[in-house]
């Protein structure tokens, strides 16, 4: 399979895993390896950031498994599985799959200039070729945007993550969301900020009128 979806020049995929059985994302931020290693911690905001992903329920099993239940609109596959969370590779972690075609997301953290990149890797190994033939419609098609999405909100946290409130924002309103109304919402502020910009340019026009 393929590098996706980074601005980062194309390299084989972390850990030893053969590139014919998996696809990677590379994602780079300025994040230091330590912040972003924290940040993964919250495996649902990883998951719950994937633009296709629209999730039906989110369960904890355990202190290290979920089970989750969302339709992948990139493969228009529904999918009902239990997570399991395995700290690794180094600072990084793997999520490993009861169900599905993918077995397992790496999420691997590398250095990278003034912070560190984070590599999304999904492996597909263990199967027969004549298998993966078969259900190649189960392949996940959202990596490119799942990293896209990822590299935002890191550019976000790096922003604006010292503002009072707005970690509890995104962590309990932004994250619960479905991926529509995220965009709903973000055209709503954009309105709401058009809108105040005109008010005030109105107020400045009648303040220079009035004065004059």
């Amino acid at each position: 399979m393929t590098d996706s979806a980074s601005s980062v020049p194309a390299t084989p995929p972390p850990t030893g895993i053969d590139v014919r059985d998996a696809a990677w994302a590379r994602v780079p931020t300025r994040l230091s390896p330590e912040e972003l290693s924290g940040l993964l911690a919250d495996v649902e905001v990883l998951l719950r950031a994937n633009p296709y992903y629209f999730f039906k329920s989110w369960k904890q099993l355990g202190s290290n498994r979920f089970h989750a239940e969302f339709e992948n609109q990139s493969n228009e596959q529904q999918m009902s599985m239990d997570i399991e969370i395995v700290p690794g590779p180094d600072k990084g972690l793997t999520l490993k799959y009861s169900q599905g075609l993918k077995r397992r997301t790496l999420f691997t953290i590398e250095p990278f200039p003034q912070g560190s990149q984070l590599v999304i890797t999904d492996d597909y190994s263990g199967h027969s070729e004549q298998e993966r033939s078969q259900r190649e419609a189960e392949i996940d098609k959202s990596l490119p945007a799942w990293g896209e999405a990822l590299r935002i909100y890191l550019l976000r946290v790096q922003r604006y993550s010292r503002i009072p409130g707005w970690r509890w924002y995104m962590r309990r309103v932004w994250t619960p969301m479905k991926p529509s109304a995220r965009r709903i919402v973000w055209l709503l502020y954009l309105i709401t900020v058009v809108e105040f910009f005109f008010f005030c340019f109105v107020v400045l026009i009648w303040w220079v009128e009035y004065h004059k």
